[in-house]
This record gives structure tokens, sequence and C-alpha cells, in this order.
């Protein structure tokens, strides 16, 4: 009885502790606009575009801070981990819009969101590669990455994952996507 209520202490300790680690990567803001272009895939996408930009500079600011903080790789894995959720957020975005008949302005505004999306990726493979390159070769961020190489890797293979997806259902055409007649 004793070890029954020992155990169960430490099972709500254990799931307090990982719930609490879970946080979202948007701030209210952000959630709020999210919120409000529920229904207007391509308003989504462009919002979870804007708001990894800002993940993304954030990373950049903290590899060229000329005085580094002694908390610079706790942030930039954090940094990163919000970057990798926001990529999961434009994947599932992806997929759900995909999926949904949608009315042939949304279909375009899809379309559209998908090509604002690959273009996005390439630009943030850019500059993960850059932060790659920094945390290999300036001895100053080397030190520090031994905190975020793991959430490197995690976010760069997230962004391989939104840009392939990206790109596949771009490549999909409508049924409703007739070719021109010829006259």
């Amino acid at each position: 009885m004793r070890y029954a209520r020992h155990i169960a202490v430490l099972l709500l300790v254990l799931i307090t502790a990982a719930s609490a680690r879970k946080r979202d990567p948007l701030t209210e803001a952000e959630a709020d606009q999210i919120r409000h272009a529920a229904m207007e895939p391509h308003t989504r996408l462009k919002l979870f575009i804007k708001f990894t930009d800002v993940r993304v500079n954030t990373m950049e600011q903290l590899r060229g801070d000329p005085k580094p903080a002694g908390d610079r790789g706790a942030k930039m894995r954090e940094a990163l981990e919000d970057f990798t959720a926001l990529l999961d957020e434009i994947n599932d975005n992806l997929d759900q819009y995909q999926g949904r008949p949608l009315t042939k302005d949304d279909r375009k505004d899809f379309r559209k969101g998908l090509s604002e999306v690959v273009t996005a990726c390439g630009q943030w493979e850019q500059k993960l590669k850059t932060l790659q390159t920094s945390a290999e070769n300036d001895p100053g961020l080397r030190n520090d990455s031994r905190d975020f190489k793991f959430a490197l890797k995690d976010a760069d293979d997230a962004l391989q994952s939104t840009a392939s997806a990206a790109r596949e259902y771009s490549e999909i055409k409508d049924v409703d996507d007739k070719p021109a007649k010829k006259k």
C-alpha cells in the first residue's frame, strides 16, 4: 500500500514533467492569427512561413552575435526546436488541405501556397547549411553546438520532409483540371 502511493506520486511527477516540456512554438498573438485564418489555406501557409522565418532570423542573430551569452547553445536549440515544430505544422496543413475538397479559387490559392512553401524551404535550407558550417568552423559556436547539434539534424530532416511534401502535392493534378481543347 505504501509503495503504491510512492509509485502514484512518482508517476504524477513524471507525467507533469513530460507535459511541461512540450511547449507551443507559437506566441499567443501568432496562434490567434492562425485561428483567424482557419478556413483559408493560403493565408495559413503564409502565416506559418512568416512565423518560421522569425525563428530562422533568431537563429541567424544567435549565430552571428559577436558577444554570445553563455546560454547561446540552449537558445539555439530552442529556436531549432520551434523551427522543427512549425515545419511539422506546415506539413499537417499541407496534408489537411490536400485531402479536403476545395473550391476552384481555394485550390488555386492552395497551389500558390505550395509554391511559396517550396521557395521558403529552399531559403531555409541555405540558412541551415550556413549554421551547420559555422558550427563546424567557428570555435565559439562549435562549443555551443553541443547543445543544439541534434536539434539541427532534426530541423534538417523536417525541412527535407516539408519540401518534399510541398513539391509532391504541387505535382498532383486536380480531377477537374482538363487540358485545353484543340481547335
